[in-house]
């Protein structure tokens, strides 16, 4: 989701190839060894088993629009991310820093009179290939194999158009669940679903609604052992994750309840809303929100955040598990963790 204020509303048109160039020759690759980033804080001894004691951010890159949706591709060691105003998904290696992975990477047409058109959310399926929530293009979809085209994956529930798919995440049997905020829709674009849904799609490509009940549904993810979902909401007023129980076959069981409220820390002042969020082996939860990367127990208890100093989209284990990787707004940088995250 984009929380930051824009300078410009894009118009993606025959012009926007020179517009996305200009924003790419501001993208900076930080150089090792990486600068400190932000700070750490700790609510209590808890964290200490997370985090060491000298754990300290990195700043991998600067200079982006709003990155998001960061994903970590195991097999060629890289991380990509998009950048969902600038309608490109970004790649990041050790040895050579940012480059041009995919654009466009959310909105495919002619013209757009929104600001956000690009991807948001990335994932892998359990054959490894590049699925994408596609703001502009308003669907779920998957990048096929010469590296430009796509395939639709989710498009309409019950005949009607999405939204503008925000985040996604598989489950072991290789169900979707994914969140339809409206964040990526122009004010000409007409809504074909009057609400904001929470959905699972089966294998066989079978759309069911989860829950209807969040104003701004956002990152989701699952408990290791896949019998919760936890589902943020941005919604400012209401600034929540929810947990929803599944059942055996994945379905959930509502209704869903509330597992974390960032009321206070918005109270505080702190920048940004509840929005991507990543699950590790033990079952604490890694939220964007408030301040930074919270760090939530699974009872719910606030362990402590990595403060960004700004708003913060979403992150992702990467590597061999225990490095997270952080958008930050214009920044992507990353921590090492005592803990794997789940899949690892």
């Amino acid at each position: 989701m984009l929380w930051k204020p824009l300078v410009t509303v894009l118009m993606l048109s025959s012009a926007s190839a020179s517009a996305a160039n200009a924003t790419a020759a501001s993208i900076t690759s930080v150089p090792p060894p990486y600068p400190t980033f932000g700070n750490i804080e700790r609510l209590g001894p808890a964290l200490n088993d997370l985090l060491a004691a000298d754990a300290t951010m990195e700043k991998l890159a600067e200079g982006f629009n709003w990155s998001e949706g960061p994903i970590w591709v195991q097999k060629s060691g890289h991380l990509l991310f998009s950048d969902v105003p600038e309608n490109v998904v970004y790649r990041w290696h050790a040895r050579d820093g940012v480059s041009v992975f995919l654009r466009p990477s959310g909105f495919t047409g002619d013209a757009y009179d929104g600001r956000e058109p690009g991807s948001n959310g990335l994932t892998l399926d359990r054959e490894g290939r590049l699925v994408l929530c596609q703001h502009g293009d308003r669907r779920v979809a998957r990048l096929n194999p010469d590296g430009k085209t796509f395939t639709t994956v989710a498009g309409r529930y019950q005949g009607g158009r999405f939204n503008s798919p925000n985040d996604l995440c598989y489950d072991r049997s290789g169900n979707l669940y994914f969140t339809d905020p409206p964040y990526g829709m122009g004010p000409g674009t007409m809504r074909e679903i009057e609400f904001q849904g929470v959905y699972r799609m089966t294998p066989d490509g079978t759309v069911t609604l989860v829950s209807s009940e969040l104003e701004r549904p956002n990152g989701l993810a699952l408990s290791p052992d896949e019998r919760t979902l936890y589902v943020a909401n941005s919604h400012g007023p209401r600034p929540i994750i929810m947990s929803f129980e599944l059942r055996g076959d994945g379905k959930p069981s509502p209704p869903g309840v509330v597992f974390f409220d960032s009321t206070r820390l918005v109270e505080q002042g702190r920048r940004g809303a509840m929005d991507g969020m990543k699950v590790d082996q033990k079952g604490n939860v890694w939220a964007t929100g408030p301040g930074g990367v919270l760090v939530i127990n699974a009872a719910g208890k606030h362990l402590g955040t990595l403060l960004t100093d700004r708003a913060t989209a979403n992150c992702a284990f990467a590597e061999d598990g225990s490095t997270l990787y952080i958008t930050a707004d214009d920044v992507l940088c990353r921590i090492k963790t005592r803990v794997k995250g789940c899949g690892f």
